[in-house]
């Protein structure tokens, strides 16, 4: 990071220079793990591959496979239809997978292939599957990229037998292996069957057995994922990354789907259960509010530690929206709020919970940069950094401690393991929130302050 610091202005005056997020094709990636049997292919070159399975093995430190177009200057200049064709004939032949998902990268995105027109002339075995979805690097970002290979499993193979069973999908948005299990377990608490797609648990999150499988047990099945259209419910868990798979599932089967925030905090924790509750007309198990009972009485407890305290935030939107509402209720005080991903919705969701607590002042921005993050955090501190990796920088700098949350976590182990969604997800961000204070009021305390209990 630089040592001096240009005034804000100038961000808008250069562009981009730290942009908070990745390109679209990673996410896809990501998305097409969490169906069963399923291998991501990149259309486009081995490099562009190479890097979108590096970055995912780095953050889930698990080995992430897929395929590659592998372009060379032929398929640059016309075209890479040949090789898409060439690609998946190879791959069924050779790895056989059950799901082929096809993504796009920059290089056939500029040349303009018409995917959709060549896997109709490609070779498919009986049995087998190919989707896809138009992910170029220069729009959007890896949550785009996320939502739009979920969306492409709506349109490619969920379907309707004209009649709806008690059974409810669940779009868990772009969270991790953890995250998922905990929002399976708690659906299976509430005695719900339960569709869920795309599912990396059992995926990126496999026992080391001594023996290699290319493809875990885990992941939603095509079955599970054409049965989603006879659900009479979804819940679509984070707007960004899974509205518009519901908006096509209820367009296309006519099952009914009701937009919630990712389940991080208190208050999102509670709307995900209730819609449950109220639709299907279940009782909330004793377990569930004993777990509830647990974060309300944890919160009584170390409110102490953060109240009033001024944190920051960034990363995905649909993580970031949801951790905004969660301090709310810390009772601490958002003043920067920041995504790379674009779109308005970002900035009038969180203006309208900063409204409804009377906090001014702060700053919010969608499709935004860590520098000028770094530059506000400079201008004016805040007691606490919450967010990816990449906010390491910013808080050694600043000199503030730093809670990694969301995707991705480069430069730490486990995390894709421990869920931040659900009451125990409420408690395990509490305890980092917390102790990431207390541990700095311990660092900055002279000897005659430093107690024994805090």
């Amino acid at each position: 990071m630089p040592e001096s610091i240009p005034e804000p202005a100038a961000v808008h005056t250069t562009g981009k220079i730290n942009p908070a997020k990745t390109c679209q094709p990673i996410g896809a990636m990501y998305a097409a793990l969490g169906i069963h049997g399923c291998l991501p292919h990149s259309h486009g070159s081995q490099g562009c591959c190479a890097y979108h399975r590096m970055h995912l093995t780095r953050h889930f430190r698990d080995p992430v496979m897929a395929s590659s177009s592998s372009f060379t200057e032929g398929a640059s200049v016309f075209g890479g239809a040949a090789n898409l064709k060439t690609s998946i004939k190879n791959v069924f032949a050779i790895y056989n997978p059950e799901v082929i998902a096809v993504h796009t990268t920059c290089l056939s995105e500029t040349i303009g292939d018409d995917i959709p027109n060549i896997l109709k002339t490609a070779e498919i075995p009986e049995g087998k599957t190919v989707i896809h979805i138009n992910t170029p690097s220069y729009q959007g970002s890896h949550v785009t990229g996320f939502a739009g290979m979920c969306k492409a499993m709506v349109s490619y193979l969920s379907t309707s037998d004209g009649f709806q069973k008690d059974q409810v999908n669940v779009l868990p948005g772009f969270v991790n292996p953890g995250d998922m299990r905990e929002i399976r377990r708690i659906v299976n608490e509430l005695g719900v069957k339960l569709v869920m797609f795309p599912d990396t648990s059992g995926v990126l999150d496999t026992p080391l057995t001594g023996k290699y499988q290319m493809y875990p047990a885990g992941g939603a099945t095509v079955a599970e994922i054409r049965d989603s259209g006879n659900s009479s419910l979804t819940l679509a868990l984070g707007a960004f990354a899974s509205n518009d798979a519901a908006d096509l599932l209820q367009e296309k089967c006519g099952v009914t789907g009701i937009p919630l925030k990712l389940p991080i905090g208190l208050k999102a924790t509670d709307a995900f259960i209730m819609a449950i509750r109220d639709w299907f007309g279940v009782e909330v198990p004793a377990s569930l509010a004993t777990e509830r009972g647990q974060v309300v009485d944890t919160l009584i407890d170390t409110n102490i530690h953060y109240q009033g305290k001024t944190v920051a935030i960034f990363g995905d939107p649909d993580h970031v929206i949801a951790m905004t509402e969660f301090v709310l209720t810390l009772g601490m005080v958002p003043k920067y709020i920041l995504t790379g991903t674009p779109g308005k919705a970002f900035a009038t969701e969180i203006t309208k919970m900063l409204e409804e607590a009377g906090i001014t002042g702060s700053k919010v921005k969608a499709e935004g940069d860590l520098f000028e993050l770094r530059q506000w955090i400079h201008e004016e501190k805040v007691d606490l950094l919450i967010g990816t990796t990449y906010g390491k920088y910013i808080a050694r700098k600043e000199d503030i401690p730093l809670v990694r949350f969301g995707f991705p976590i480069l430069d730490r182990a486990v995390h894709p393991l421990m869920p931040v969604v659900g009451y125990r997800g409420c408690l395990r961000l509490i305890e980092q929130i917390s102790n990431a204070l207390l541990d700095r009021r311990d660092r900055d305390s002279l000897d005659e302050d430093y107690e024994l209990v805090l």
